[in-house]
């Protein structure tokens, strides 16, 4: 197959593996979730609502009889829900092999997490920030390890303020926030390829493109332009596959949508914007995440 129509059908054999995917209830992250399990990996459904799981769960299996899942209860936007995850999944795993950082929040009203975060810079960053680090252990003991982190074409409108990530001193201003929070992610995604660069763990970043999920529910103007330009889930699914399994990926690779703007088409690697690839940003964020959350990366 050629670079523009990369499927799931491109995705070789996962039995033996397990793979956990945030926010895999809905929209991209349930489509992951099924096409993973339809592969034969172990799928790990963090949920913050049991029946959601359920849910996801009776979905995928309808579809794929044979899927192996677990659901386990996580919320992102608490420190303690996340540590409490990563305790549970070590009682019964020893290994983690895929970790796909994909579940977020886009554009909601102004808010703060358990841990008195901006909402959005909380769970799309700081969550995912978090629960890596907690998981990093488990990944290093898989013989390829892969972690992707999902980020958006918003992140061209991201510039992060480190006077005042709270948006406590300024007007808040939603768009902005989300746009932050994707760019924080690209931020994250290089600066741990940086450090994992000598390990048998790779780091990667994808984006959805425009995908018609209810990541759009607080935005009566991008939902009503779904029709005309999104692509369903399935579709917007490929590029955070192709960069958890294509075994072709190199560390801080970026995959996205190949068609006009990034918005919709087979995936592709493809560029984030000049801001994104500071390295002296990424190193401050990533030394503000850690005191914010308290974690600590332990590479033995």
């Amino acid at each position: 197959m050629t670079a523009h129509n990369w499927t799931t059908d491109s995705i070789q054999d996962l039995s033996g593996k397990t793979a956990i995917v945030t926010g895999a209830n809905s929209g991209i992250g349930l489509e992951t979730a099924k096409a993973l399990a339809g592969k034969g990996a172990l799928v790990i459904l963090p949920v913050r609502s049991a029946e959601k799981g359920k849910q996801a769960n009776n979905e995928i299996t309808g579809e794929f009889p044979n899927a192996k899942i677990e659901i386990l209860e996580l919320d992102l936007s608490s420190l303690a829900s996340i540590k409490s995850f990563v305790e549970a999944y070590s009682e019964k795993h020893t290994s983690l092999d895929i970790l796909i950082n994909n579940a977020g929040v886009m554009i909601p009203p102004y808010g703060k997490t358990e841990d008195g975060f901006e909402l959005q810079f909380g769970i799309n960053h700081l969550g995912h920030f978090s629960l890596t680090g907690l998981l990093l252990p488990m990944l290093l003991k898989s013989d390829s390890g892969r972690i992707v982190t999902v980020s958006s074409v918003a992140h061209r409108n991201g510039k992060i303020n480190f006077d005042d990530l709270t948006w406590d001193q300024r007007g808040y201003k939603a768009g902005r926030a989300y746009g932050d929070s994707k760019i924080a992610n690209l931020y994250f995604t290089s600066e741990l390829a940086r450090m994992l660069e000598d390990t048998q763990v790779t780091v990667a970043a994808a984006h959805p493109g425009w995908t018609r999920t209810n990541l759009q529910k607080h935005s009566k103007f991008w939902s009503s332009l779904n029709p005309v330009f999104s692509q369903e889930p399935p579709m917007g699914a490929l590029p955070t596959l192709r960069a958890a399994t294509d075994e072709n990926i190199n560390n801080n690779d970026y995959y996205g949508p190949g068609g006009f703007l990034e918005i919709k088409g087979y995936p592709i690697k493809v560029n984030s914007n000049p801001l994104s690839k500071d390295k002296q940003i990424a190193k401050k964020l990533w030394d503000v995440s850690e005191k914010l959350t308290g974690i600590k990366y332990n590479l033995e």
